[in-house]
Formats: structure tokens, C-alpha cells, sequence
């Protein structure tokens, strides 16, 4: 079996782990006491991808909690899923980050950190042949982001041959839940370039656009933001735990998707989504679901596709679909949109088909898209990031806990290399007049010139 480990840090990567055990407990017919109650045996082929199977025929997350303060360790043992859990992979800290990167990285997080490493040792030493970890972290507040880095940079030096994928929530332009929101998000993104291997960028505000806009609710809470989240969780990870026509995995998709190591940003989007009210008047189709799929409205952060290029894509279909009529789809979109994908991918979209679709629906697709218009997002961030650190506002928070000016600087400078990247290569042409014989020495092509 290919295992994944889930690693949820702070409070928002908590709630969305916990939404994510919610869906996949659903699909693989796992009740609220961790007992299988299924009726089909594909639910127990693979279910060792996220479970461990305990005493009395139990299955138990493989998955590890992780705050600075109690509140949301309880909140969870307090839900419906609660029981589920193994009690020793709650990890939490009394005092909490305190919206403070340097906190979560430096101080009270590196407290933490050995017995955090301890627990997902042991999950690791459990496994058979384990894939990789998947994280789920905001880069907003002080334990998701500034714990959530020191996490990813530990695990990466302890495996360094594993996948590691992180959900990550991203600053959205409209709502900012924190003042140092900016500082924070920079300095994670910073450690996000280097250390994951895949990044899916979510935000809140293009989830609220989805529920208000597309779903219809009116007042739309954390839970339904976190339902959409968890429907492209378990999208991504379908083909390790159900059986299907053409198959793909974490690794499988970062050779795919991620063309040069740092550009591995994704967007993502899920379908179908439809409002209760008119579920009655449509009929779910692949031409449909391939259409609301590329549709710059469902994607799940506030990027818009148009205002850049993919690089690559990735589609997930499930359900029983024609593999003929995928193919032709996708083969469709890249024509006549070939304006949006560059043109030096000559194939730029991965299709994956599972036969089992998620619970209550006939057929449904995730989008995964490496699309160089993230960098919209880099640069929101940037501008807000420029603003305070030009005045060293609210810095001495972060030099208080041992954190160097030098840091900022270096993880500025590092996003910005990161959007002229994704420029860089929105501009390319295939014909290459951009790659000048000095640009690509300098990479690390030497020329040989050859005597004689």
C-alpha cells in the first residue's frame, strides 16, 4: 500500500483536516466509531492509504493534530468524529503562537517539534511503503504558518525521498482575518518554495464567491468552505484508495504538473457544484463537468486563469465515465483555448479516471491547474508585505523571539524571484528566442566546446 500521513497544524488546518476525515470516512463507509459499515468490498481494498486498522476491526486516521493551544484539540474531540482519532496523535502547546510566525517557527513550535516527529515516526514505521505527507496549514496565522514551515522543513530533512503536499490557505484580497497576515504569508511562502514538493492554494474569499454565487447559501459558514476544500482533498487522492480505468498518485502528478522545481503553485477546482434548488434541472455530463471545471468562477483562489497561461493542468474524473469522451474533451479544451496553455507543453493536461464516485453523486471532477496567473496572488501579498516592512512595522514582535531583519529581506526577495518565474515563463515561446545560450550556462548548462 502507498500511505499518506496527514499532518493538520493550527487552528484552520484543523478544521479542514477535520472536514476532509469527514468525506473520506463517508466514501470509504466508515462510521463515527471508526467500524466499517460499507456495502461494497472497494471500500476496504485500499483503505490502509489513510487508515490504520486497530483492535476489534477499528480504523484510525493516520493523522497527526497539532495547535499551540487547547481550544481546538477539544473543539475536535468534542465533534461528531472525535472518538475516531488516536488519542496520542493530539499534539498541542498551552500558550499558543499568538498570530506570530516567529512564535510558531522559533520559540513555542520548536518546543513542540521532537514530539510531533515522535508521533509521525511512529505512523511512518507503521506504514508499508509510504508515499508522502499532506499538510493542511493557513499562512495567515501564527501555528499553521510558522509551526506549519518548521513541520515541512523537518519532514523534508528526515525523508527526503517522500512527496510532500501541503493544502495550503492563502491570504484572500477582501477578507484578512489578521493585521501581520502579509508577514506571515511571506515568510511561509518563503519555506514553501523550497520544501513542498506540490502546493494547492486555496482561499477563502474565492470559496465564499463559489457558496454565495454558485451554491446559492445565503450565509455560507467555515463548514461549508471547508466541504468544498475536503471534496478536492479526497478528489486528488481518489486513485490510491479506489481502483480505476487509468490511475495516478501524488508522485505521478508532481512530475506531470511541476515543469521547474519552485513553480509548484496549484489551483484547484471541483464539479459538479450546484445550487440545491436547481440539482432537479441538470443532468451531469462530461462535457458539463469539464466546462464548470475550467470555468474561472469554481476556482478555489482568487487568481483568475484568463490573466495568465497553464502550464500544466491536471483532471481527475470519477465515477463510470467514457474514457473515449474524456480524452476528447480534454483534447477539445486545448484547442480551443490554446492561447491559455504555453505552447512548449505540447500536452499540458493529465487525465485520471476512477470508477467510484464521491458519496451521493453519479460522476465528479477535480481540477488541479499549475497556471502562471498565481502569481497574482504572490503579488497581492508582496504589495501588502512592502507596505509595513518599509516601516518596520510590527517588527519588533518578530525580533523579540529571535528573528533576524535578514529573514524578511531574504524571503521578500525570494517571492519576488518567484513571480518573475511564473512571468518569465508566461512569456516564453516555443521557438526559444528568449533562451540565450549565456542564460541557460548560467543555469547550470555549462557549453563544452569541443578542440579539434
Amino acid at each position: 500500500m502507498r500511505e499518506i500521513i496527514q499532518i493538520q497544524t493550527g487552528q484552520c488546518g484543523n478544521q479542514i483536516g477535520q472536514k476532509f476525515w469527514e468525506t473520506i470516512s463517508g466514501e470509504h463507509g466508515i462510521n463515527t466509531d471508526g467500524q466499517y459499515v460499507g456495502d461494497n468490498d472497494l471500500q476496504l481494498e485500499r483503505i490502509n492509504v489513510y487508515f490504520n486498522e486497530g483492535h476489534g476491526g477499528k480504523y484510525i486516521p493516520r493523522g497527526v493534530l497539532v495547535d499551540l493551544e487547547p481550544a481546538t484539540m477539544d473543539a475536535l474531540r468534542a465533534s461528531e468524529y472525535g472518538k475516531i482519532f488516536r488519542p496520542d496523535n493530539f499534539i498541542y502547546g498551552q500558550s499558543g503562537a499568538g498570530n506570530n510566525w516567529a512564535k510558531g517557527f522559533y520559540t513555542e513550535g520548536a518546543e513542540l517539534v521532537e514530539t510531533i516527529l515522535d508521533v509521525v515516526r511512529k505512523e511512518a514505521e507503521n506504514s508499508e511503503a509510504l508515499q508522502g505527507f499532506q499538510f493542511t496549514h493557513s499562512l495567515g496565522g501564527g501555528t499553521g504558518s510558522g509551526l506549519g514551515s518548521l513541520l515541512l522543513s523537518k519532514v523534508r530533512e528526515e525523508y527526503p525521498d517522500r512527496m510532500l503536499a501541503t493544502f495550503s490557505v492563502v491570504p484572500s484580497p477582501k477578507v484578512s482575518d489578521t493585521i501581520v497576515e502579509p508577514y506571515n504569508a511571506v515568510l511561509t511562502v518563503h519555506q514553501l518554495v523550497d520544501n513542498s514538493d506540490a502546493t494547492y492554494c486555496i482561499d477563502n474569499e474565492a470559496l465564499y464567491d463559489i457558496c454565495l454565487k454558485t451554491l446559492k447559501l445565503s450565509s455560507p459558514s467555515y463548514g461549508d468552505l471547508n466541504h468544498l476544500i475536503s471534496c478536492v482533498m479526497s478528489g486528488t487522492s481518489t486513485s490510491l484508495r479506489f481502483p480505476g480505468q487509468l490511475n495516478s498518485d501524488l508522485r505521478k502528478l508532481c512530475v506531470n504538473m511541476v515543469p521547474f522545481p519552485r513553480l509548484h503553485f496549484f489551483m484547484v477546482g471541483f464539479a459538479p457544484l450546484t445550487a440545491a434548488g436547481s440539482k432537479q434541472y441538470r443532468n451531469v455530463t462530461v462535457p458539463e463537468l469539464t466546462a464548470q471545471m475550467f470555468d474561472a468562477k469554481n476556482m478555489m483562489a482568487a487568481s483568475d486563469p484568463r490573466h495568465g497561461r497553464y502550464l500544466t493542468v491536471s483532471t481527475i474524473f470519477r465515477g463510470r465515465l467514457s474514457t473515449k469522451e474524456v480524452e476528447n474533451q480534454m483534447l477539445a479544451v486545448q484547442q480551443k483555448n490554446s492561447s491559455y496553455f504555453v505552447e512548449w507543453i505540447p500536452n499540458s493536461v493529465k487525465t485520471t479516471l476512477c470508477d467510484i464516485p464521491p458519496v451521493g453523486l453519479k460522476m465528479s471532477a477535480t481540477f488541479i491547474g499549475n497556471s502562471t496567473a498565481i502569481q497574482e496572488l504572490f503579488r497581492r501579498v508582496n504589495d501588502q508585505f512592502t507596505l509595513m516592512f518599509r516601516r518596520k512595522a510590527f517588527l519588533h514582535w518578530y525580533t523579540g523571539e529571535g528573528m533576524d531583519e535578514m529573514e524578511f529581506t531574504e524571503a521578500e526577495s525570494n517571492m519576488n524571484d518567484l513571480v518573475s518565474e511564473y512571468q518569465q515563463y508566461q512569456e516564453a515561446s516555443a521557438e526559444g528566442d528568449d533562451l540565450e545560450d549565456d542564460e541557460y550556462a548560467e543555469e547550470g548548462h555549462e557549453t563544452i566546446e569541443i578542440e579539434g
